[in-house]
């Protein structure tokens, strides 16, 4: 990455968590923008990013339930969980072309052209009928005798090894510490500041807790989901089935800073401008910075320095499956080998954090 401009690196971020791709491709703009020193957590690129920063959630939580599920001994939950997620993929695609790496995401803007009212309403129908297949996974696992048996009082640890391992997301929050960056008034980031919602916590810091608070997490990111299809909607903008979103000048400077200049094949000036930009890049002046995000597996940060060049002269990413992995030799401590499954499964690793 610091051989290479700062829009070059956004794709890598996907190939970290391949699970929940889009949400560090968010991180990495948020720590440029920080940088320029401009940012509207209001504006439409925003609300657009939360939409399917939302999304990516319950399509990192739905392999994680499922699989685990799986593993421990039911099979019924991943098939309802892998539907939902091959559902969320085609958003992925219609927005991006790719149904995994998106590489979606830009630093103070937005793709319009990839919105229109046709997807609007299809995520809508989605936000919808996720509920009925969220009511299934409950019904088949939550007061299951065996899943029971296998997740409560496995893995506990305490207040104290969440403070040691640097445990984040619903590792730490299943001890009950109340910390959620969508909801701090210091470190809140893009639309969240502007939603009514809640986060979970636990009380035993078991396997079981893990669960439940994954199963609320996704009910509420279809709340939020909802939310911000609501205030799409009701801004000045104008649904239309031929045409999608209809925006006109104004809005498009007031919602997304769009640059007519830099988008238009009208003539060859405005052409070789618009080349200029992406081959050459853009330079940052030196300063420093750090921007984190509340992923679906916890807090994942990028720390970037600037130099005055196209290029970050040092980029550190902080990935939650790394520090939470270091817990699993003290969790484990006591379990048959059969629970070491469960305490995986439970953890939510990627291996594309931890062995980079």
């Amino acid at each position: 990455m610091e051989d290479r401009m700062y829009l070059q690196s956004l794709p890598y971020f996907d190939r970290l968590d391949y699970v929940s791709m889009m949400a560090q491709e968010h991180v990495y703009c948020l720590g440029i923008e920080n940088l320029m020193g401009n940012s509207n957590f209001s504006s439409t690129f925003c609300q657009i990013r939360t939409l399917y920063d939302e999304l990516t959630r319950i399509l990192n939580h739905m392999l994680a339930i499922g699989c685990h599920a799986l593993d421990v001994g039911s099979m019924a939950s991943v098939w309802w969980a892998f539907e939902e997620r091959e559902k969320v993929m085609e958003f992925y695609e219609r927005v991006s072309g790719a149904r995994m790496h998106a590489a979606f995401y830009r630093p103070n803007e937005a793709s319009v052209e990839a919105l229109n009212s046709f997807l609007i309403e299809d995520i809508a129908e989605f936000l919808k009928n996720c509920y009925v297949t969220l009511s299934e996974i409950h019904n088949s696992l939550t007061y299951n005798k065996l899943w029971k048996q296998r997740l409560v009082n496995i893995g506990v640890y305490s207040y104290r090894n969440v403070l040691d391992y640097g445990l984040t997301g619903v590792m730490s929050r299943s001890v009950g510490i109340k910390r959620d960056l969508r909801l701090s008034k210091m470190e809140t980031y893009s639309n969240y500041y502007y939603l009514n919602f809640r986060s979970f916590i636990g009380n035993h810091g078991d396997s079981y807790d893990r669960f439940l608070i994954r199963m609320n997490e996704m009910a509420e990111s279809l709340n939020i989901c909802n939310q911000i299809i609501i205030k799409i909607k009701d801004k000045d903008q104008c649904f239309n089935d031929d045409e999608g979103f209809n925006f006109n000048k104004h809005q498009l400077n007031e919602y997304i800073n769009y640059d007519e200049k830099n988008s238009s094949y009208n003539n060859m000036e405005e052409l070789i401008h618009h080349f200029k930009d992406w081959s050459d890049g853009f330079s940052l002046k030196s300063n420093w910075t750090y921007q984190s995000i509340e992923s679906p597996k916890g807090e994942f940060g990028v720390s970037i320095i600037s130099d005055n060049t196209q290029r970050p002269y040092r980029c550190k990413i902080r990935s939650p499956s790394y520090q939470n992995l270091q817990a699993l030799p003290k969790i484990s401590k006591g379990h048959f080998l059969a629970d070491l499954v469960t305490l995986i499964g439970t953890i939510d690793i990627v291996f594309g954090e931890v062995d980079r």
